[in-house]
């Protein structure tokens, strides 16, 4: 029965991703950290992606007409800030958040981000993620796919959904998941533990 287990796991694996919902969070420099917290950012739990973290510190993002208070942060500290957050999120804040890869944030909108302890003035950063494949070498190999494709994939979930225009990004930093937005994991009806296939 273990052995059968783990048959049916080796062929999902070169068949299915595992999809991911990603909620709205904020990614900050270590400058950005000491100024809202007075501290570096500490880890509460790792993320699926290795040495990544949730940050036991909480923010409050704020635009032109309203804010999300307690919205994660993601660690470790970034070179630069950003804020991804869904287009529905967009609408409350009162920004126009542009589909971008995560760090290209040059000609976003920008917000507010207070700490308990400081604020921060983004001038621009505010972006709706792309939706993308994290992906190691040896499964963009087994895939057939390379860093920076852009793909169609099939959902498995209670609303499955075809996703075009999904990006492929493969590092030996990453480890094998899709990432959507709550606006798309919604529109999917993805529970937990929901695959994707790359369409061909």
């Amino acid at each position: 029965m273990e052995q059968l287990e783990k048959t049916v796991q080796a062929v999902l694996g070169r068949l299915f991703v595992e999809l991911e919902a990603s909620g709205r969070h904020v990614h900050v420099t270590k400058e950005q950290a000491q100024t809202l917290f007075g501290h570096g950012l500490t880890p509460k739990r790792p993320l699926s992606q290795p040495g990544q973290f949730l940050a036991n510190e909480r923010v409050t993002v704020r635009g032109p007409k309203g804010e999300f208070q307690n919205v994660a942060v993601l660690g470790p500290e970034r070179p630069e800030a950003q804020v991804e957050i869904s287009l529905s999120d967009g609408r409350v804040l009162g920004v126009q958040p542009p589909v971008r890869p995560s760090g290209k944030v040059k000609d976003s909108p920008g917000a507010v981000i207070t700490g308990p302890v400081g604020q921060v003035i983004l001038r621009e950063g505010v972006i709706a993620a792309q939706r993308h494949i994290h992906m190691t070498p040896g499964d963009a190999a087994r895939f057939g796919v390379k860093d920076k494709q852009v793909v169609s994939l099939q959902t498995y979930s209670e609303r499955g959904l075809r996703f075009d225009e999904v990006l492929v990004r493969v590092s030996d930093q990453y480890a094998t998941y899709v990432h959507l937005d709550y606006d798309e994991a919604n529109a999917c009806g993805f529970q937990p533990g929901d695959l994707g296939r790359i369409l061909p």
